[in-house]
């Protein structure tokens, strides 16, 4: 029999019993994973002790061209000098690419892009760790893992947008079509597979993807003044756990068994660009850095060690109007921040590290997780970059500024939950309430501008991405959540659940900080709040192709002699999407096709991949 518990007593039992049980034990236990930091969890696992700043690392290679071909492939990569070399994947263009992650594409806005992507793994170097309990994940899985490229961020064809079931199986491949039709900004191309995203991102499937436009060229010469060639670099930031070989490690407590899934993780190392703690040369001048937190599962604070002052001048989808100073800003798995940092501030000679100071959610730091507290040390050289911070980046003879906010047509409310059932393993987590494989899916009309007011009834953050489109942060307001959570109680998971917040509204809304107030593709939607994104979803002819036309799934296409699978770049329209009838919430209750049909839309979920595995994720369709 399952007993049911509330949210309070869960709480309340899993806080004292595990501080109790950490306390108790704690003693003599080394957190190998926070140089000179506190003692660590027996609760959790931890990397070998390492030491900081004992090696470097290079930006990615870059590839860019109309046709390009890219490959994930097994590979060997040396994450630190005192680790050994392990296994790992890659995204590789014949020799070009690294034994981590993939080279950076540089593409042009409005121009496409035919990206070849082929699946030729072998075996998956976390395999034991894929739980089939999800979506179909089998054992199969282990020794053929499949894979699915998603451009994040991309304005792309649902045929192309990599969407989670459509996955290649090794020795397959399907062509994609980026009709790039957006101002230049920064996205990134990462693994999506049904039910081991975070296995396959964690292992190394991830990589950046620049799009240049006349304002923002990429050239020494772009009209903007910013940095460029060697003073403009791409800063991947992950964490992780090592076990004690040096092999990656997926899990981080021993209270969960092998091959069952987690839940998210703390990692206890910081890693730039697939090196732990480098030590990164730079020249006494002003960088451009192209950011992402690529982690699986947390929101970093992040800051330098002396607190000096830098300038935040983009975000997911592009420019601000002008650069905000920060000595400090978070960042959530997903997210992307254009920075410019000037090291002529230091003498040359003189260091500064990139740190994080962020506390782990409170369901880490109840089992022992900490702060995770350092990525990078940068070490200064000769002159270099000699250029002003620009003053303005959008509005005169620049790209236009940023919009006035419309009001929305639509109001729709979402939320984010999790069961609180005692239960190891954990829980499922939830949209609405709701599995992937259900059918009270979200079917915005094209052409609309809607308000999605995004309620997190948990405790702990979560970034919340939607495919397709771009949108701006409103805000955020406090939720009086028990209360809400007493008068409208949650159904069974399976149920949709998104009742309105408004009488439960603790506060004002809390306006976004200046350096998030830009294009979005992921918010983070804070617990115990509801967060405010407005967004407008686009026509056909606004777009160039039909967002809701219906797809093959690769299994279903036609194959060449040589096993591969293809895939119209930019699919036709579908004729006839059926009738639409009114709902309450703009959600159409109807079926959707079967699990072996075609496929139809996008996505949107939680970007903490373990959370989008099981089961924070849902589809959606823009409808005409």
């Amino acid at each position: 029999m399952t007993e049911r518990f509330s949210r309070r007593q869960v709480l309340r039992g899993l806080g004292v019993g595990a501080a109790a049980w950490a306390a108790g034990s704690v003693v003599g236990v080394r957190s190998a994973g926070s140089p000179g930091g506190p003692l660590g969890s027996p609760l959790l696992f931890h990397s070998p002790e390492l030491v900081p700043f004992r090696g470097t690392v290079s930006p990615p290679p870059v590839m860019t061209g109309p046709s390009l071909s890219i490959s994930a492939v097994n590979s060997r990569h040396r994450f630190h000098p005192d680790l050994p070399e392990v296994d790992a994947l890659a995204y590789r263009a014949g020799d070009v690419g690294p034994g981590y992650l993939g080279p950076t594409i540089e593409a042009n806005a409005d121009e496409l892009l035919t990206l070849r992507y082929a699946n030729e793994l072998t075996f998956h170097p976390l395999g034991v760790d894929m739980d089939t309990s999800l979506h179909g994940v089998t054992e199969s899985y282990r020794s053929a893992p499949p894979t699915s490229l998603h451009l994040h961020g991309g304005v792309t064809p649902p045929a192309s947008d990599g969407h989670p079931e459509q996955v290649s199986l090794p020795g397959r491949s399907l062509v994609h079509g980026f009709p790039n039709g957006q101002e230049a900004c920064h996205l990134w191309y990462h693994d999506h597979a049904m039910g081991i995203t975070r296995v396959n991102v964690y292992s190394g499937l991830a990589g950046m993807y620049l799009l240049r436009d006349r304002w923002d060229t990429g050239r020494p010469d772009n009209p903007l003044g910013l940095p460029a060639g060697e003073f403009e670099m791409p800063l991947v930031l992950q964490e992780k756990i090592f076990r004690q070989n040096g092999t990656l490690s997926i899990r981080s407590t021993h209270i969960v068994p092998e091959g069952s899934w987690e839940g998210g993780a703390v990692g206890d190392v910081g890693l730039v660009n697939g090196a732990v703690w480098p030590d990164i040369p730079v020249a006494r001048g002003l960088y451009r850095f192209r950011l992402v937190n690529a982690g699986s599962y947390s929101v970093w604070n992040l800051h330098f060690s002396n607190r000096m002052r830098f300038w935040i001048i983009g975000n997911d989808c592009g420019l601000l109007d002008a650069p905000v100073p920060v000595t400090h800003f978070r960042v959530a798995p997903g997210e992307r921040y254009d920075l410019l940092v000037d090291f002529s501030l230091l003498d040359s000679g003189g260091s500064v590290e990139l740190r994080n100071d962020e506390h782990p959610p409170f369901q880490a730091a109840i089992i022992g997780a900490v702060v995770m507290p350092l990525f990078c040390r940068f070490t200064v050289g000769s002159r270099g970059f000699t250029g002003p911070v620009p003053t303005a980046l959008r509005g005169g003879r620049l790209r236009s500024p940023l919009p006035p906010l419309p009001v929305p047509e639509v109001v729709r409310t979402v939320t984010v939950s999790q069961p609180y059932a005692l239960r190891n393993p954990p829980a499922i987590m939830t949209l609405n309430n709701l599995r992937f494989s259900d059918t009270d899916i979200e079917k915005p009309r094209a052409g609309t501008t809607e308000r999605w007011d995004i309620v997190n009834v948990t405790p702990d953050p979560h970034p919340i991405h939607i495919h397709l489109v771009h949108f701006r942060t409103l805000g955020r307001t406090p939720l009086r959540t028990v209360e809400y959570q007493g008068a409208h109680v949650q159904p069974p998971v399976g149920v949709r659940w998104a009742p309105d917040p408004t009488p439960f509204l603790a506060g004002p809304s809390v306006p976004p900080e200046p350096w998030e107030a830009g294009w979005k593709d992921t918010v983070r939607s804070d617990g115990g709040t509801v967060t405010s994104v407005l967004v407008r979803f686009p026509t056909a002819d606004e777009l160039g192709f039909d967002p809701d036309a219906l797809f093959d799934r690769p299994e279903t296409l036609p194959s060449d002699h040589s096993g591969t699978t293809h895939a119209d770049p930019e699919p036709p329209a579908h004729a006839d999407h059926g009738i639409e009838h009114p709902a309450h919430n703009g959600v159409d209750h109807g079926s959707e096709h079967g699990a072996g049909g075609p496929l139809q839309g996008y996505v949107w979920h939680c970007h903490i991949l373990d959370h989008e595995d099981h089961d924070m994720m849902l589809k959606y369709r823009v409808v005409s």
